[in-house]
């Protein structure tokens, strides 16, 4: 196929699949309309800009695209760069086009950036598009592709950052689709804009030796197209050079030029299943082949549908060979992957049950913007999850799943089903029985054992590999801390409505007032609010039965009701919200920066920081506000340890030596005298957790010291 072409008649007869008379006529209406919106626009190339879709329309008739996508693909700029609108194309060609008119449009009006904070939107509007319809998708690839290859045009500056999009974001989604009729020219292009240094060098050793390579790969393919023909069998034989970027890719985890052993290579393509492993045996039974370089993907196929043997050999010339054998519908689907299944009109659906298999791992992971999870943890997912390296497992029935390299039973639960994840009691693989820490690999077959009873432990969070499965976990403990939350808030209000002998069929009876009052949505983020601090009980069966609290109690209610709000205060610890209030450190825990901390709002004494594990308020429900840390004031913190340790002559020199480069002072030191053992109780001011666990640990690294601990009133 050559790569440009100028007319639409060039188009129609490179979609020659296509037939019916109304598809082609709608090809050339959203042509026609395009060429309209476009009128008088140019390229960066100076080539009038309806060369562009025209273009990209072409790419995706090597997909066999369906009529639907490639006027699409006519029309994918009309909006985002052109005058149309969505309104009109749907009364022109329907609303099925106009969905996918709309998609592309949604995805290309966001910048896309591999460097900054539109990377996560990006991701979000991919996935979106995938699980909406994925002609969307596979037309942006096609976009880009074409967009590529008229990369010269754009400023030298802009070049290397939009290769590294598509290095990045772009590529391998086509290649989790199948696409390497796509996925190995984005690579290609991506490498020459975005490394070109990298490029270069690739380039000259395939070229040092070109003439020779198109004359060894020529001669065997000669002698396999011989062999083949004595046995009477019906092929396709094609020879080909391992791309720049894939020998680029094997040089950078450290192979040498040399080692690499597909720098060679031929594809077979035969009629059956069978006559693929026959071509196998003849090959073998003339070329001796190359140890542990043998794959058979059509007896265990990639989950993105491909499949082929391979196999190396040790060519006429010694030259190691990798050599391809496949049938004409598994070279097609090795080609186009997901796109080579384009259905017309089959039930009202354009994807068959295939590809909604492969999009169900993108859905899984969309099901995560659902869920209480940080950009941070969702742009993991993605990266870990679906580009990441992959392997390829099995359930006892052969069902394949795909998961993330290093991955452990437990992600492969939560793959099968959530459900299953959260009941999993142990798990079985290749017939013997494994820990939960246990690393998968390609090929295993695992059979996980589940009881009603069993749920998760947050222990798993340390063993899970793959992101999505860890946000799974988290949303099951952020759920049952819901639920006790509740529970809590109900138990407090109850106990304060007896404590203030306030019936509560009363309480009840005026609950709709209380719940509008407060602006919450049920009687369950009533006890919620109640349970995790944000409203006190009192003011709540005052608002219940209209009483005016008094003056202490308006003030608690009114810091716990605040409206929150970032404020800059010389406080070491900040109280949202909160201006001109005392804050103390309780002297109880002496929290210190980095602690895990909370408020109680005292009588007449502001509010007291306490450690969130502090002995003296765990039995306390009311008066606890929210607080944090203020990372803009470096101040020094008291705290005391205890350092054991054997004695020696000058040890105390030493243990006070290690305070050196954490800025820590030793305020005081109690020493205790203990047969031949002596214990300093050490009185240090420190900045934070982070300084203070290092000079513990720096320590425990004194040979005479037994042991080291914080210690707490």
């Amino acid at each position: 196929m050559k790569n440009e072409i100028k007319t639409i008649d060039e188009l129609i007869s490179s979609a020659y699949y296509i037939t019916d008379k109304d598809e082609i006529d709608t090809i050339k209406k959203a042509y026609e309309y395009a060429k309209k919106i476009h009128s008088g626009m140019q390229r960066f190339s100076g080539e009038d800009y309806i060369l562009h879709p025209l273009n990209v329309a072409y790419i995706l008739t090597g997909l066999k695209a369906d009529s639907d996508t490639l006027s699409t693909a006519l029309m994918h700029d009309v909006i985002h760069k052109g005058n149309g609108s969505i309104d009109e194309i749907r009364n022109l060609f329907g609303n099925e086009i106009g969905d996918l008119v709309d998609g592309i449009t949604t995805i290309n009006k966001l910048s896309l950036s591999a460097e900054n904070e539109n990377t996560i939107n990006y991701y979000k509007k991919i996935l979106v598009g995938l699980t909406e319809d994925v002609r969307i998708i596979i037309i942006k690839l096609a976009e880009r592709c074409h967009n590529m290859r008229t990369l010269w045009a754009i400023p030298k500056d802009k070049q290397a950052l939009k290769a590294k999009e598509t290095l990045e974001i772009l590529a391998p989604i086509a290649h989790r689709l199948g696409l390497s009729y796509l996925k190995a020219e984005l690579e290609e292009l991506s490498l020459k804009y975005y490394k070109p240094d990298a490029y270069n060098s690739v380039e000259e050793l395939l070229n040092s030796t070109k003439e020779e390579r198109d004359a060894s790969v020529k001669e065997m393919e000669k002698r396999v197209s011989n062999i083949l023909l004595d046995n009477g069998i019906n092929f396709e034989i094609k020879g080909r050079a391992k791309s720049i970027y894939s020998i680029y890719n094997k040089l950078q985890k450290g192979k040498k030029f040399e080692d690499i052993y597909d720098i060679y290579a031929l594809r077979v393509i035969v009629e059956t299943k069978a006559e693929c492993y026959q071509v196998l045996g003849l090959i073998h039974a003339k070329y001796k082949p190359v140890p542990r370089r043998f794959k058979d993907y059509i007896a265990n196929p990639k989950n993105n549908m491909y499949q082929s043997l391979h196999t190396t050999v040790f060519g006429f010339d010694g030259k190691p060979y990798e050599i391809q054998i496949r049938t004409y519908e598994m070279d097609k689907v090795a080609e186009r992957g997901i796109a080579s299944h384009w259905s017309y009109k089959e039930q009202g659906k354009k994807i068959q049950n295939s590809m909604e298999q492969k999009l169900q791992l993108f859905r899984n992971i969309m099901e995560l913007t659902n869920e209480d999870i940080t950009d941070e943890e969702f742009m993991k997912s993605i990266q870990n999850d679906i580009l990441g390296e992959n392997i390829y497992v099995y359930t006892p029935k052969g069902d394949v799943f795909e998961l993330p390299e290093g991955a452990t039973p437990i992600d492969f639960a939560y793959r099968v089903h959530t459900k299953i994840g959260e009941t999993m009691i142990g798990a079985i693989v290749n017939d013997s029985i494994v820990p939960l820490d246990f690393e998968l690999h390609t090929g295993d077959i695992i059979k996980i054992n589940t009881s009603k009873t069993s749920t998760p432990s947050k222990e798993w969070l340390n063993i899970a590999k793959s992101n999505q499965t860890k946000n799974k976990i988290k949303a099951f403990f952020a759920k049952i801390d819901k639920e006790k939350a509740i529970e809590k808030g109900k138990e407090i209000l109850q106990k304060e409505l007896r404590r203030k002998k306030v019936s509560i069929d009363l309480f009840n009876s005026n609950i709709a007032s209380v719940l509008s009052e407060q602006k919450l949505a049920d009687e369950n983020e009533l006890y919620l609010f109640i349970g995790s601090g944000k409203l006190t009980p009192i003011s709540v069966i005052n608002c219940a039965i209209n009483e005016k609290e008094d003056k202490e109690e308006a003030a608690i209610s009114k810091i716990l009701n605040r409206n929150i709000t970032n404020i800059d205060l010389k406080n070491d610890v900040l109280v949202n919200g909160i201006d001109n209030i005392k804050v103390t450190l309780a002297n109880c825990c002496s929290p210190i920066k980095g602690d895990e901390i909370i408020g109680y709002i005292s009588r007449g004494n502001g509010v007291i920081v306490h450690m969130k594990d502090c002995h003296n308020i765990e039995d306390i429900d009311e008066r606890l506000i929210d607080v944090t840390w203020n990372n803009d004031i470096t101040a020094k913190f008291k705290t005391k340890i205890d350092v054991i340790a054997i004695k020696k002559d000058n040890l105390l020199l030493d243990i006070i030596n290690k305070t050196s480069g954490l800025n820590i002072n030793v305020v005081k030191v109690d020493t205790r005298s203990m047969d031949t053992n002596i214990k300093y109780k050490l009185t240090i001011e420190v900045e934070d957790t982070e300084k203070l666990n290092k000079y513990i640990a720096s320590l425990k690294q004194i040979k005479e010291v037994i042991d080291v601990k914080r210690i707490f009133k």
